[in-house]
């Protein structure tokens, strides 16, 4: 061996990340069905079946309390299902978890408001005196239920926040600081559960079953939204080094630190930047990596959008980071075949420019359709040009405004064109390709319509949506 080359230092290569394994997302949604089929085991063993032939005090007492416990499982699920649990989150995908979490969430509200309204009334069956009398004796006198009442008022804000309506009039700051406070409401309502519920006073079984699932739930949240991403945090000394105007209203941030070849991240995924530049920098925002992770900087690129999108531009060089993730499976990790296609629509290119620098493919078999508004709207294309020279990229841009009256994918000026011919032309040979697609909702549900109509196989079509 030449001496001179054992001296040379080897140069440190990004982590290789492992692939998900499949099973985790089975074994996911078992436990999840599990817990379910305990609780109602529980009541059933606590005589809830029973309470259901006797007064009509008992029956409304009995339902309440199952409706109760069902709410309250479901309310620990779903914050479980957003505690970023690696291998969950990378078998699911946020944007998909995010729909459960929200499904399940709903469910779990509606069923307290059951509770509520059950026991209420059993309560006041059984003392014989009205509804409205029983509810303030309720809240006034049993232990915890103040605690309660307020956990209430905590999840009615989240459940009311989190409805379409609301969320499109809610910048997502202002949503993401409302729906913190569902933690608050699993907090205020353990203490009403431990002192006042007929399952905690008689049942041991029941009380190891409760404490545990509170136990893993807080474990999950502080392990992996609080414990992880500050020791990465600490670890990487992540700063801003460089801020670059794409455009009149997109900018990119440049940052470095140190190992970041250690950081278990791949091209596609997202983090949340927390940038630590004066007043709300707690207020964290998810921004994909706009180009292949390197060993030495990471980089996001962002449009004006909100509070937290704006305030990128006044970054300074220097600014502390910190950073919660990665997130996200619209990575290569699920690839199928040789050939990639990207499918990308206004900010939606920077997670497809990562990806067409990061992902390996032979000049020729790589195409990208690059849907903007206008033509200064393209950012990154010296970038594009330079990257499709390189790499053997075929690139269309396809500028301009929307097609009025009909859900598309294509600008105004291809109107007299339907979705999938469009696409078959541009991209000739689909089916042999993996379609990577990144957008605005309406544009991609219109771009993955037309590419599943053209004989795309749904298992080459990559997707992950990024709304709250």
């Amino acid at each position: 061996m030449d001496a001179n080359a054992a001296r040379t230092p080897r140069l440190r290569t990004r982590r290789r990340v492992r692939p998900a394994s499949a099973w985790w997302r089975d074994a996911a949604a078992v436990a999840c069905w599990a817990t379910a089929v305990i609780v109602v085991a529980l009541w059933l063993s606590g005589r809830g079946l029973q309470s259901l032939a006797s007064t009509p005090s008992d029956v409304f007492t009995s339902l309440g309390r199952l409706t109760g416990l069902v709410a309250a499982d479901l309310l620990l699920i779903q914050v479980f299902l957003m505690a970023r649990v690696p291998m969950i989150e990378r078998s699911y995908g946020q944007d998909e978890l995010a729909r459960r979490h929200r499904l399940v969430g709903f469910w779990s509200f509606n069923l307290m408001l059951g509770h509520v309204v059950l026991i209420t009334i059993g309560y006041s069956l059984g003392a014989h005196t009205d509804v409205v009398h029983e509810a303030w004796t309720l809240v006034t006198t049993y232990a915890g239920m103040l605690l309660a009442l307020a956990a209430s008022v905590a999840l009615t804000v989240v459940a009311v926040t989190s409805v379409r309506a609301a969320r499109k009039a809610l910048r997502y700051e202002s949503w993401h600081l409302l729906h913190l406070y569902a933690y608050i409401g699993v907090g205020l309502s353990v203490p009403h559960e431990i002192w006042t519920g007929a399952d905690f006073a008689t049942s041991q079984l029941a009380r190891y079953y409760w404490w545990t699932s509170y136990a893993l739930a807080a474990g999950a949240i502080l392990v992996f939204r609080v414990g992880l991403p500050l020791w990465r945090t600490l670890r990487h000394g992540i700063t801003v080094t460089a801020v670059i105007r794409e455009s009149p209203d997109v900018v990119t941030v440049r940052m470095g630190g140190r190992g970041l070849h250690r950081l278990p991240v791949q091209a596609g995924q997202f983090f949340i930047w927390r940038f630590l530049d004066g007043p709300g920098w707690s207020r964290g925002n998810p921004y994909s990596l706009s180009a292949a992770p390197r060993r030495d900087r990471v980089q996001i690129t962002a449009k004006d959008l909100g509070d937290g999108s704006n305030r990128l531009a006044r970054l300074r060089p220097g600014t502390k980071v910190l950073l919660e993730g990665p997130y996200g499976r619209l990575t290569g990790e699920h690839r199928v075949g040789a050939k990639v296609a990207m499918l990308a629509c206004g900010i939606g290119i920077t997670p497809m420019r990562a990806l067409l620098e990061d992902l390996p493919y032979h000049p020729g078999d790589a195409v990208l359709i690059y849907r903007a508004h206008s033509e200064p709207d393209l950012v990154f294309r010296a970038d594009l040009d330079e990257l499709a020279q390189r790499r053997g990229i075929t690139i269309h841009y396809l500028a301009g405004p929307r097609i009025a009256g009909r859900s598309s994918w294509l600008p105004q000026q291809a109107a007299a064109w339907r979705d999938r011919e469009a696409l078959l032309r541009l991209l000739p040979g689909l089916p042999e390709y993996d379609v990577f697609v990144c957008g605005p909702d309406a544009w991609m549900e219109a771009a993955c319509a037309a590419a599943l109509d053209a004989g795309l196989p749904a298992a080459q079509l990559h997707q992950e949506r990024f709304t709250w």
